[in-house]
């Protein structure tokens, strides 16, 4: 019997998924537990419309994220820090305060998002990267000043 798998069952099928399995299996175990339905026409096209609605809203974030991308490169943060002897910065400049100052200029940014090579423990301008989406990274500057 084949199946449309529709919730994710470890070493069996992920949402989505069409497999043939033994009808016992199917019946007693994955359609009465709720892991998949039958296949048919109807499932079939049920199945074909969510997938044609999650395309449709991962291109929509990732024009979202384009768009995001042109804005915030054009960005430059800057940051105040307190410095000692010969400019040596105390501390560096942190994730949640990247994060804080890109909020500030109206960017609902996670933390999870940025990626800061090196910690930024120096004057002068440093680059950032905020992964917007899989395949989509912005570069921001950062400027450190005492």
């Amino acid at each position: 019997m084949e199946v449309i798998f529709i919730k994710d069952l470890k070493n069996q099928g992920k949402k989505g998924q069409i497999k043939q399995v033994k009808d016992g299996y199917a019946e007693n175990f994955l359609i009465k537990k709720g892991y998949a339905v039958i296949k048919n026409k109807e499932n079939l096209a049920k199945l074909q419309h969510e997938q044609d609605i999650k395309i449709q809203q991962d291109k929509e974030a990732k024009d979202k994220a384009k768009i995001i991308k042109e804005k915030i490169e054009k960005e430059t943060l800057e940051f105040k820090v307190k410095t000692g002897e010969q400019d040596r910065v105390f501390g560096s400049v942190s994730i949640k305060q990247i994060k804080d100052q890109l909020e500030k200029k109206g960017y609902n940014i996670e933390k999870s998002q940025i990626d800061i090579p090196n910690p930024i423990a120096a004057l002068g301008f440093h680059n950032i990267n905020i992964k917007l989406y899989p395949e989509i990274t912005a570069k921001v500057k950062i400027h450190v000043i005492k």
